[in-house]
């Protein structure tokens, strides 16, 4: 009869071992920063521009922010100043690709979100890889992908020389990522970032960390259609377990703004003001809880794990 001790012992010896707890994480971003600040949701320059002079006026340093209508919805224009913007100040500047099944004419996508980021048809993993085309050529160095094949393909592209190499491919939270097996096929087909489940347990999060050196990206507020929970107060715990960890401030209690633009007036600007402020409340617990993790400020204006433009 196999035991519970036996099935774990099978999974240790996999290269995935079940754990009960999570032992501090040595590793480090490239600037030797454990953690930094992903703001979501920043759907266009009015928005980047609220979030960049709310990132100042209290003193967040915003690393990375990230697009969810995707780079279909914007022009080559508003493309261009999210990739100046971004390498003038040092942030890397992500954009989701193109069409998605939830948007598509299908109907399995419009009673699950399971499916909800995925390709429908090898013509709409095409027109992911010409979003990626166009937002690199126009500057953009980070890319947000929510369907399987169609990261291997950009993995692929980027190999031989089609897509830059320095191109960042994170994938997105409609990409389940809930254990350290999964974690390692996705760094074989080509992410540089992942994005984990939202409701993992710091035990869970440190077995992903077990199985990947990648970064990870995790919501420390979660927005409601992906669980609503606001974990503030496990951040220090997170952090040294998870390190390297980007921490994304979603708003729990906002509207689904996607797919954005002007009809939604201010409303994007003001959830994008507000997630920056979040992210100064966490970064206040943290001091408190962690200073000598708090104290870890960035030095490199630049570091060379970082996808900020190339314009």
């Amino acid at each position: 009869m196999t035991t519970l001790a036996d099935l774990h012992a099978l999974m240790a010896r996999l290269g995935h071992p079940v754990l009960a707890g999570a032992v501090p994480s040595p590793a480090r971003f490239a600037d030797g920063t454990p953690y930094r600040f992903e703001i979501p949701s920043v759907e266009g320059p009015e928005v980047l521009e609220a979030v960049v002079a709310e990132a100042d006026r209290l003193d967040v340093p915003v690393r990375r922010v990230s697009q969810g209508s995707g780079v279909m919805m914007l022009s080559d224009a508003e493309i261009v100043t999210m990739a100046r913007m971004g390498a003038e100040r040092g942030i890397e500047v992500n954009l989701f690709l193109g069409p998605r099944a939830a948007w598509d004419t299908g109907g399995q996508a419009k009673v699950t979100q399971a499916v909800g980021a995925a390709a429908r048809g090898n013509t709409m993993v095409a027109a992911c890889v010409a979003d990626a085309s166009r937002a690199c050529e126009l500057g953009i160095r980070s890319l947000l992908v929510g369907d399987l094949g169609t990261l291997e393909v950009l993995g692929t592209l980027r190999a031989d020389g089609t897509l830059p190499s320095s191109l960042v491919l994170k994938t997105s939270v409609l990409l389940p990522l809930t254990n350290g097996p999964t974690a390692a096929i996705l760094e074989r087909l080509g992410a540089s970032t992942l994005n984990v489940g939202t409701d993992l347990t710091v035990p869970h999060l440190a077995e992903i960390r077990a199985a990947t050196g990648l970064p990870i990206d995790l919501y420390l507020e979660v927005p409601d259609d992906q669980g609503g929970f606001v974990r503030f107060y496990e951040v220090a715990e997170i952090v040294r377990a998870v390190a390297p960890v980007y921490l994304k401030m979603g708003l729990r209690n906002a509207p689904n703004i996607y797919p954005s633009g002007g009809h939604l007036g201010a409303v994007p600007r003001e959830l994008g003001r507000e997630r920056v402020r979040r992210a100064a409340l966490v970064q206040r617990l943290l001091e408190e809880l962690d200073p000598e993790l708090a104290k870890s400020a960035a030095t490199d204006r630049r570091p060379r794990d970082l996808g900020v433009p190339e314009v």
